[in-house]
């Protein structure tokens, strides 16, 4: 390793280590309570749940409250997705490095890295399974732990068969890159472009706990929100100096190891290929979440009706509006961010350096799948409803 680059790791682990976020972040974990903040905004209003649909400019204050809460449940819930199978593959990854020469310094940072991965997890968790458990008295968007061999993306456009080859690809990565150095180092790309649309996203949360009034007094879940996107910042720096640097340091890469890195960064555009209108920044397969958003429309918050609610959906996913065309320009900004940082990658193929299939995602296509979708959607909806119907007329005549 140069020693410009051995500079650069170890300016950037020893202010991660001085200035680690974690701590505070546990400290004020322990003390939330949802009562005691459940009439604040956690961030701007424009990231809440389906924010700029039919359904945000019918809801009252209250709800649209409420709204904003859920999406920082449902967008940390997707982090934790994310921060899991981070903790997994820095492992590997640093397995794969620590047999080079005084390459130390990048497998301490990794430890840091994923024990504070552990404290975001947890206080991702405490927070939101307070939160739905209070408003809902159930968990929706939140879910049991999950191993790091899944889908990264919760709501993903996906069946049975792709996500059991995903957890093939996924074992078989860990395996090769924990003894290949050229692919422990490349899957810092694939990290740094995910920790990249995280930062697009998580400096807009983070900004409403430093723009407020009376910090000391914010919301807890805002403080959270700040403290992680700190820790995540220097994150980012040690994926793009693994990635862009300490590979430099390598021999070029074989055949198969080229072929093996190009295939990570395309899942990667996959995974990110779709936008949500219910999440802006959170790179969604809608119609996978059509099953959540109907759980929380007929519970008693907003007390719709099966047709109500499927009603109000229809208007929220298929038709445009201002939080569509919201989230497709946060996928264009994160495209083109992705571009810029894969851009003097030479091993990459050019479509991945220029992002192609990410192009393909459009509002028209958008719109497209959400009609058909939504089509599927409802009918088995009604089939529910009538097998129910049916059942309990069986009850009442039987008695």
């Amino acid at each position: 390793m140069n020693p410009t680059t051995y500079r650069k790791l170890k300016i950037n682990h020893t202010r991660n280590k001085k200035q680690d976020h974690t701590t505070l972040m546990n400290e004020v974990v322990d003390k939330f309570n949802y009562e005691k903040c459940k009439h604040e905004y956690w961030q701007s209003e424009e990231f809440s749940l389906l924010y700029g649909t039919p359904l945000w400019s019918q809801s009252t204050p209250s709800q649209k409250t409420i709204l904003n809460h859920l999406y920082w449940v449902a967008y940390y819930s997707q982090i934790v997705s994310a921060e899991i199978a981070t903790i997994y593959f820095n492992q590997t990854s640093a397995t794969g490095i620590y047999a080079h020469e005084n390459f130390r310094l990048i497998c301490d940072t990794l430890d840091l890295e994923s024990a504070q991965e552990r404290s975001h997890i947890h206080a991702f968790r405490t927070i939101s399974k307070q939160t739905e458990l209070a408003l809902f008295g159930q968990e929706i968007f939140t879910y049991p732990m999950r191993t790091p061999f899944t889908e990264t993306m919760v709501y993903a456009d996906t069946n049975f068969l792709k996500t059991w080859w995903k957890k093939i690809q996924l074992q078989y990565f860990g395996l090769i890159s924990a003894n290949n150095t050229f692919l422990a180092c490349q899957y810092f790309t694939v990290r740094g472009i995910r920790t990249l649309n995280g930062k697009l996203v998580q400096h807009k949360l983070s900004n409403f706990y430093q723009k407020h009034p009376d910090q000391a007094n914010a919301p807890i879940p805002a403080k959270v929100s700040y403290y992680h996107f700190m820790d995540e910042s220097f994150h980012f720096n040690s994926s793009t100096i693994i990635s862009h640097d300490v590979i430099k340091c390598l021999p070029p890469p074989t055949k198969f190891e080229s072929l093996v890195a190009n295939l990570g960064v395309w899942g990667c555009q996959k995974d990110h290929f779709h936008f949500s209108a219910a999440m802006n920044g959170i790179f969604w397969y809608d119609p996978a979440l059509y099953g959540k958003v109907y759980q929380v429309l007929r519970s008693p918050i907003f007390d719709l009706s099966d047709r109500d609610a499927k009603e109000m959906m229809k208007r929220c996913f298929t038709q445009e509006s201002e939080g569509l065309h919201r989230s497709f320009l946060t996928h264009q900004e994160a495209m083109i961010s992705y571009q810029v940082y894969v851009d003097n990658l030479d091993y990459l193929w050019v479509k991945n350096r220029e992002m192609s299939l990410m192009k393909g995602s459009s509002l028209e296509r958008y719109l497209e799948i959400q009609k058909r979708e939504f089509g599927k959607f409802t009918r088995m909806k009604d089939l529910s409803h009538a097998e129910t119907q049916r059942r309990r007329e069986e009850v009442v005549y039987y008695g």
